[in-house]
């Protein structure tokens, strides 16, 4: 029984380590999703000025430009 105990402890000290491993990478991508989202909202706010003031935008298909 003892070699069973032992390989009992190994598995669980694997299934451990990958669960660390695991809970870093989640804790990191948490992260760069975190500074993603914020990079996002500042350049949705930026073009939502340029839009306001209207200095700027982008010509998509066949809209004519403002100063037609």
């Amino acid at each position: 029984m003892n070699d069973r105990t032992d390989l009992l402890e190994e598995r669980l000290a694997h299934a451990l380590r990958a669960l660390d491993d695991l809970s870093e990478m989640v804790a990191r991508q948490d992260k760069e999703l975190a500074r993603l989202t914020a990079r996002v909202e500042m350049l949705m706010q930026r073009e939502a000025s340029r839009e306001s003031d209207g200095t700027g935008g982008i010509v998509l298909g066949d809209e004519r430009p403002p100063h037609y």
